[in-house]
C-alpha cells in the first residue's frame, strides 16, 4: 500500500475538489485517450499530459523520431492526473507531467514530487516563466483577455479592467465560464492582487448584472460570433484559431486590458517525477518542448505564446509577451485555488 503523509493528503484533497468542479462544469473524461498507458514503456518515458493529443502530439512524435524512442502518454484534465501523481507517490509509473495550470502542478512540486531540473532547461526561460526552486518550467503562454463581437462592440468602449464589466451598459452581455481552470485561476490572481472582498465583489456584481454562464472558453467564444452575448472572458487563443481557421472577417475580436490583471498571462507547465528511473530521458524530452521547432508547433497550431528565449510568437499574437502580466506565487498554490472555489460558490458565480 503506498503511504500517504498528512500533506500529501491534504493535497489530493484539495486536487480532487479542483478536478470535481472541473469536471462538473466541462464533462471531461478522465479516461485515457490515443494510446496511454499506467506501465512505462521498455523503450522510453511515460508522460502523464493534461493538454489534449492535438495541442502535445506533433511535439511528442518530433521527440520520438529524434530521440528513436517511446513515449507512452495517459491524457487526463491536469487536476486528476496531479491527484492521480499525489496518491501514487514514490511508486507512480510517470516520468514527467505536462499540466495545463499551474496551480496542478505546484501541488505536485509541493508534495515533494518533482525533481530539479538541470540549469541549461531553467535558462531557456525567463525567471517570471519558471518554478523559483526550479522544479517545472513554463512551455506555453495563454492569455485572459475579452473578446468582442466588432460588429456591436468598438474596442474603444470596452474597459480598462474586467471590473469595469459591472457597469449598467454591460448588463446580460457578459459571458463568462466560472466552472473553467482559467477562469479560477485568474479569479485566484485577483485574490492575491487586490484581497478577497473586493474580489467577492466584482464576483457578486457580475451575477447581479447578468453575467452569462458557459461551460468552457469555446462557447463563449461561438455565443459572441452567433450575437447571443457581445463581450467574454476568454483566454487569447480561442479567438486567433478561430481567425485563422475563418479569415479576417470572423465576427470576434480580443481585447488586451491593460488596467491591474486584465490580460493575464496563465502558463502550462511541464516536471519531470523525482521518483523516474529515466530522468536523463525525461530532461530531454523538456528539452525538446523548448526547442524551436516544438515552440514554434505549439504557437503556429495552438496560437499561444512560446516562452522559450528567442522564439518568435506566431504573427497574430500582436501584442508582446512581454506586456502581459504573469500571476505571483498566489496563483500557484492549489490550496488558494480551493479558496477560490469557495468564495465563488459563496458569490453564486458557481
Amino acid at each position: 500500500m503506498i503511504d500517504v503523509t498528512p500533506q500529501r493528503k491534504r493535497l489530493l484533497a484539495a486536487l480532487l475538489v479542483f478536478a470535481t468542479v472541473l469536471l462538473a462544469g466541462c464533462g471531461f473524461s478522465t479516461e485515457d485517450s490515443g494510446g496511454g498507458s499506467n506501465e512505462p514503456d521498455v523503450e522510453g518515458i511515460t508522460l502523464y499530459s493534461g493538454r489534449i493529443p492535438a495541442a502535445i502530439g506533433p511535439a511528442v512524435d518530433s521527440y520520438e523520431a529524434a530521440a528513436n524512442r517511446d513515449v507512452q502518454v495517459r491524457f487526463a484534465e491536469t487536476a486528476d492526473l496531479a491527484a492521480t501523481l499525489v496518491e501514487e507517490g514514490d511508486a507512480s509509473p510517470a516520468d514527467v507531467f505536462f499540466a495545463q495550470e499551474p496551480g496542478a502542478i505546484a501541488a505536485v512540486a509541493e508534495a515533494g514530487l518533482l525533481a530539479k531540473l538541470p540549469r541549461d532547461i531553467l535558462d531557456r526561460v525567463e525567471p517570471r516563466f519558471r518554478d523559483p526552486e526550479g522544479r517545472w518550467v513554463g512551455i506555453t503562454g495563454r492569455a485572459r483577455v475579452i473578446a468582442y463581437n466588432k460588429g456591436v462592440v468598438e474596442q474603444a468602449e470596452l474597459p480598462p479592467s474586467p471590473f469595469g464589466l459591472t457597469a449598467p451598459k454591460w448588463r446580460d452581455r457578459v459571458g463568462w465560464s466560472p466552472a473553467s481552470s482559467s477562469m479560477q485561476e485568474y479569479v485566484t490572481a485577483l485574490r492575491a492582487r487586490y484581497g478577497d472582498e473586493r474580489t467577492k465583489q466584482w464576483l457578486e456584481e457580475m451575477v447581479d448584472n447578468g453575467a452569462v454562464a458557459f461551460p468552457d472558453n469555446v462557447t463563449i467564444r461561438d455565443a459572441i460570433a452567433k450575437g447571443e452575448i457581445d463581450v467574454g472572458l476568454i483566454n487569447h487563443y480561442y479567438v486567433a484559431q478561430a481567425v485563422a481557421e475563418e479569415g479576417p472577417d470572423y465576427p470576434v475580436a480580443v481585447y488586451f486590458p491593460p488596467g491591474g490583471l486584465g490580460s493575464l498571462m496563465l502558463l502550462t507547465s511541464v516536471g519531470v517525477l523525482e521518483s523516474s528511473d529515466r530522468k536523463e530521458e525525461a530532461f530531454a524530452f523538456v528539452r525538446s518542448l523548448l526547442s524551436e521547432d516544438s515552440q514554434q508547433f505549439f504557437t503556429s497550431s495552438s496560437k499561444e505564446y512560446p516562452l522559450a528565449r528567442g522564439t518568435e510568437p506566431d504573427p497574430s499574437l500582436s501584442v508582446p509577451v512581454a506586456k502581459i502580466p504573469v500571476s505571483d506565487a498566489g496563483l500557484v498554490d492549489l490550496k488558494e485555488i480551493q479558496g477560490t472555489i469557495e468564495l465563488m460558490q459563496e458569490s453564486g458565480a458557481l
